[in-house]
C-alpha cells in the first residue's frame, strides 16, 4: 500500500469553468489508485463536515481508503485562469499533527498542520514556494528518501542562487539526507540526481494544457514508479512526465489501458536555452479598453513568468501617431523570436502585425476565443499556431520558444 499524506481543498477555476474538492493529496490520491488499481491507497487529510462526504465516495469509488482528520473549516484555491496566482483562503492554523507509520508514505506540506511521518521509503513534496520545509525538520523519518520540488522551492529551501542545477540539486540531496531530488523545471523539463548520478528528463507536449494539479500527478506517478515499480530515478521522473502531459491533456487520470496510447512527444529544448539564453515574445492584442489591458497584463505577466523576454507594445512603445509608434512596434516584431497574438475583436493592427511577422517567418501563437475558424483562415492558412484556450497558448508559445 502507498500511504498518501498532505492538503485535500476546494478548487475554482474562472476559465475553464472548474469546481472540484481535490488539493495535492486528494488529486495524488485518485492518480495512483487509477494507475496502480484499487486496494493500493490511502489517503490522509484534513477534511471538515461539508467535504468529507465528497472525499470518502471518490476514495470508495476508486477502492481506497480515506483516514480523515476532522478540523472546522479547509482551505480553498480561486484562480481566474490556469496560470493565474490564486487566491487563497486559508484554513486556520494550528490543526493537530497527522502522524502516519507506514512502509511506503507520499507526503506534500500542508496549510492547516504538519505531516508527521515514519516510512521506510518516501517521497516528499514540500509544497512551499517561500519557506520550503526541509523533510526532518518536524520529526518525519524515512530510510529511503525522494525529494521532489521545482526550482523556486529548491532555491528557497537551500539558499543558492544563480548555481549550476547539479549543485543546488546536490544541496537538496544533503539538507534532506535523501537518496534522490528532482527539480522540477516547468516546460524544460525536470533534473533527476540519485546518488551521484544525474540526468536531464524532458517535458512532453500536449494538445491542450490543463495546468491546475499538473505537478500533484507528477509526484504521484514518480511515487508509484520508484516505490512500487522499483524503477530507477531517472525512468521514474520520465514516465512521471508523460502521465503529467497525458493529465494536462485530458484533465483526466492515465489508467494502464490509456497511458501507452498516449502520443506526447518530448519538447527538445535548444542548447542556447539551457545556458541562459532568453528568447523573446512580441505581444500583439490591442489595448484600447480595460477587458484588453487586462488581458495583455495577464499575457505578459504569464510569459516573463516563464523566463521569456516579452515585448509589449503598450508597455515598451505606448500611444501615438502613427509616425511615432508604427517603426518601433515593426522593428520590435524583427527583433523578437516568437509572436504571441490575442486575436478577439480582429483587430486591424493585431492582424498587420500577425502578417508582417509571417512574412519574416516569425512563429505566431494566435490566442482567439470568439472569432469564428473562417475568420482565422488566414492565420491558419499562413502557418499561425490557433488555439482558443488561454493557458494552452501560453505553453504553445513556450513550447515553440524554447524548441527553434
Amino acid at each position: 500500500m502507498i500511504d498518501v499524506v498532505g492538503g485535500v481543498y476546494e478548487e475554482q477555476c474562472l476559465k475553464p469553468q472548474w469546481h472540484e474538492v481535490f488539493g495535492s493529496a486528494g488529486r495524488a490520491a485518485s492518480a495512483i489508485a487509477a494507475i496502480g488499481g484499487p486496494g493500493l491507497v490511502r489517503l490522509h487529510s484534513y477534511v471538515n463536515d461539508q467535504f468529507e462526504d465528497v472525499i470518502a465516495t471518490r476514495c470508495a469509488l476508486e477502492g481506497s481508503r480515506f483516514a480523515a482528520t476532522h478540523v472546522q473549516r479547509i482551505g480553498s484555491f480561486h484562480y481566474y485562469h490556469g496560470l493565474a496566482t490564486p487566491r487563497i483562503v486559508s484554513p486556520p492554523a494550528g490543526a493537530p499533527s497527522i502522524v502516519v507509520q507506514a512502509s511506503r508514505i507520499v507526503r506534500f506540506g500542508m496549510l492547516e498542520g504538519e505531516a508527521v511521518v515514519h516510512a521506510d521509503e518516501a517521497v516528499y513534496d514540500p509544497q512551499g514556494v517561500y519557506q520550503p520545509e526541509v523533510f526532518a525538520h518536524n520529526g518525519s523519518t524515512a530510510n529511503r528518501l525522494a525529494v521532489v520540488l521545482n526550482d523556486r522551492e529548491a532555491v528557497a529551501m537551500t539558499g543558492l542562487t544563480d548555481v549550476a542545477l547539479e549543485e543546488l540539486a546536490e544541496a537538496v540531496l544533503k539538507l534532506n539526507n535523501a537518496q534522490v531530488v528532482v527539480i522540477k523545471l516547468g516546460p524544460i523539463g525536470a533534473f533527476v540526481l540519485e546518488g551521484n548520478q544525474s540526468e536531464r528528463v524532458p517535458a512532453y507536449a500536449s494538445d491542450s494544457v490543463w495546468k491546475i494539479g499538473s505537478g500533484d500527478i507528477f509526484v504521484a506517478h514518480f511515487a508509484f514508479r520508484w516505490m512500487h515499480e522499483r524503477r530507477p530515478a531517472a525512468e521514474s521522473a520520465v514516465l512521471a512526465s508523460q502521465a503529467t502531459a497525458q493529465f494536462c491533456n485530458s484533465s483526466g487520470f492515465p489508467t494502464p489501458a490509456n497511458f501507452d496510447r498516449f502520443a506526447g512527444s518530448p519538447i527538445l529544448v535548444k542548447e542556447r536555452h539551457l545556458k541562459g539564453y532568453r528568447p523573446t515574445v512580441y505581444l500583439a492584442g490591442p489595448f484600447f479598453t480595460l477587458a484588453q489591458l487586462w488581458i495583455i497584463e495577464q499575457a505578459r505577466d504569464s510569459l516573463r513568468g516563464f523566463g521569456l523576454e516579452v515585448f509589449s507594445p503598450y508597455h515598451d512603445v505606448g500611444h501615438g501617431s502613427a509616425d511615432d509608434v508604427v517603426e518601433l512596434d515593426l522593428d520590435g516584431i524583427r527583433k523578437s523570436d516568437i509572436m504571441f497574438a490575442i486575436g478577439d475583436g480582429l483587430d486591424s493592427g493585431t492582424i498587420y502585425e500577425i502578417g508582417y511577422a509571417r512574412a519574416r517567418n516569425i512563429p505566431v501563437v494566435m490566442y482567439c476565443e470568439n472569432e469564428s475558424r473562417d475568420n482565422q483562415k488566414m492565420m491558419e492558412g499562413s502557418g499561425c499556431i490557433l488555439c482558443s484556450d488561454y493557458v494552452s497558448a501560453i505553453y504553445k508559445t513556450l513550447w515553440v520558444a524554447m524548441s527553434s
